[in-house]
């Protein structure tokens, strides 16, 4: 049933709509590879380890027994 609703919408819809623009639509220059590796990879990755370095020393801050 689910393959079948899926398989129809699939179907029915049409890239060519995407090609179409919207009135006032004003897309921006494209990202190059370095620019998209470095907000999508590398961004998150350094995002991820300030956020674990803050725990870690908040939490052997904590430990002064």
């Amino acid at each position: 049933m689910v393959a079948g609703t899926t398989l129809t919408t699939l179907l029915m819809t049409s890239p060519a709509l995407a090609l179409t623009r919207d009135d006032g639509d004003d897309p921006g220059t494209g990202l190059s590879v370095v620019e998209t590796l470095g907000l999508y990879v590398a961004l998150p990755i350094v995002l991820f380890l300030v956020i674990a370095g803050l725990v870690m020393v908040m939490d052997k801050s904590g430990k002064r027994s």
